[in-house]
């Protein structure tokens, strides 16, 4: 006899990928990012032409760094520096499963390695 208690599509659904578990804060935030970057470039423009690995590394680290700085929005969009982060990692996640990721990353240096070395123990 079957176990009453469990809904079959429990068994399937509970091996998928969670996606409620992103904060929709997060989601709302990368959005109005979004939005703000198809306005000005068009909409999913990474996926008609490639994009360059370290163009978005920079303008993440560049969000970063303002906010780390004191500077919560971005002057240009008045959008959250998180928002534009999220949205920039999100085109990079977007961009390399799609195939149009040009990876210009330098070649591969120690940093992970000095990270675990120099980590608290």
């Amino acid at each position: 006899m079957p176990n009453e208690t469990i809904n079959p599509k429990d068994l399937i659904g509970i091996k998928k990928v969670p996606l409620s578990l992103i904060p929709p804060a997060s989601k709302i935030y990368q959005a109005m990012a979004m939005r703000d970057g198809a306005i000005k470039y068009g909409p999913y423009n990474w996926r008609q032409k490639k994009v360059k690995f370290m163009i978005y590394i920079d303008a993440v680290q560049r969000h970063l760094d303002a906010l780390l700085d004191g500077e919560d929005l971005a002057s240009d969009s008045g959008l959250p520096h998180l928002a534009h982060a999220l949205a920039c990692l999100g085109i990079l996640v977007d961009a390399k499963e799609s195939g149009n990721l040009i990876d210009d990353r330098p070649t591969a240096g120690p940093a992970p390695q000095l990270l675990e070395r120099f980590r608290e123990k």
